[in-house]
């Protein structure tokens, strides 16, 4: 898009004002050539360029599911997740940011009022971080909780004005420790240089620590009250957006980008092949094998991409209603969200292995690519052995105790 097009996208009114799911991923397309220009960089320095995020705030993307009283666009999942897709096709860095500090604001949307407005009352463009692992340690004092501890995984640590950090923290019977996230401010928090990684090396997911800082007890958000679809915030925020579990939100944010991801690598192997000579003439666009992996690529994106969008379209129905979605479909949605960097994964070697030794070259992006789904695949949202045993062993009709749904 030329200059003047980006601009225009970038000084457009508050993403609120224009609520349409084409109107918001035009937002997102605009940007794919100043994503492009500054992937590189991004490569170079682990961490996305300090421009690349600014054009992302001034377009709305990290806002598409805060709540509309701060200027939030509480957009259908659907369109978040067309919108992560479609920065990931540029570069999954860039994707993986906006998708999961996107999603972080609709973890703030269910913490107290007092909360929200702490990060977003001064400045709604805010951005959030997190680590969800309890690798911290909160002590109860008098009014909050006294945190410690060392994060890894804190993807978008260098642009973030707030963290979610997991501890493990005595409930208020005082017995058994309970799993519990904490709002933290960027003042308490220390950043890390720990990210040095074969793919994704743009998300800039370092490690984080607090030493002894103070939490204020209306910032913390218990799993188990995560897992009840329960959580102060949804007396303010009524939409029924906030009634989606979190879990089902979070999976899906570490598993789309590799969706966009593959999308890009796919028109990238149908572009590269109209240059590329096979040894026998002819090349790919000939190949049965180059076709039927194209074919077979094309026609899963679109099958997980429908899956998604229905699995989104049924909680919104059930949320709706005032319901829970049941948790035999909360376990099925999340071996579906899972699965997905698995699937994608599998294709993406298809079609490296199919584009031949021209992409081993740096200057071709199919190894790049490669390297950032295997990354995605890498993190444990994306194990869906896991959940597709625990999901099994639901069905055999044995106790299952997941709060992770």
């Amino acid at each position: 898009m030329p200059e003047a097009g980006l601009e225009a996208v970038l000084d457009a009114p508050p993403v609120a004002d224009d609520l349409s799911p084409v109107g918001i991923l035009h937002r997102a397309q605009a940007l794919l050539p100043l994503i492009d220009t500054l992937k590189a960089e991004g490569e170079r320095e682990r961490r996305a360029p300090a421009a690349l995020i600014d054009a992302l705030k001034r377009a709305g993307l990290f806002r598409l599911l805060q709540p509309r009283r701060y200027g939030g666009a509480e957009c259908h999942p659907a369109t978040f997740f067309a919108v992560q897709a479609a920065l990931s096709a540029g570069d999954m860095s860039i994707g993986w940011l906006q998708g999961v500090m996107g999603m972080v604001a609709f973890h703030l949307a269910l913490l107290p009022a007092q909360a929200q407005d702490d990060v977003w009352r001064d400045d709604p463009t805010a951005l959030l971080a997190c680590s969800y692992m309890p690798a911290g340690k909160a002590t109860r004092v008098p009014g909050g909780f006294r945190l410690s501890g060392r994060w890894g995984f804190s993807s978008g640590a260098d642009h973030a004005d707030w963290f979610m950090l997991g501890a493990m923290a005595a409930s208020e019977e005082g017995d058994t420790p309970e799993h519990v996230i904490f709002l933290v401010p960027r003042a308490d928090v220390r950043i890390h240089d720990s990210w040095d990684t074969i793919g994704l090396r743009g998300t800039g997911s370092h490690d984080v620590s607090v030493e002894d800082g103070f939490v204020p007890a209306h910032r913390r958000h218990g799993v188990q009250e995560r897992f009840l679809i329960g959580g102060p915030g949804r007396a303010v925020n009524l939409a029924p957006l906030y009634h989606i579990p979190l879990p089902q939100m979070l999976f899906r944010a570490i598993s789309t980008p590799a969706l966009g991801g593959l999308r890009g690598m796919l028109d990238a192997f149908i572009e590269h092949s109209r240059r590329r000579a096979g040894p026998n003439g002819g090349g790919p666009l000939v190949d049965p094998v180059a076709q039927l992996a194209c074919g077979e690529t094309a026609a899963e994106l679109d099958e997980m991409t429908r899956t998604l969008e229905g699995n989104f379209d049924r909680m919104l129905d059930h949320a709706r209603q005032d319901r829970d979605a049941p948790i035999t479909d909360r376990m099925l949605y999340r071996v579906q969200a899972t699965s997905v960097v698995e699937r994608c994964d599998r294709l993406a070697r298809r079609l490296f292995k199919a584009a031949g030794a021209s992409a081993l070259s740096v200057a071709n992006p199919l190894g790049r690519i490669c390297a950032d789904i295997q990354a995605a695949r890498q993190h444990a949202a994306n194990q869906y052995e896991i959940y597709g045993r625990t999901l099994g062993a639901h069905l055999f009709q044995l106790d299952v105790k997941d709060t992770l749904l």
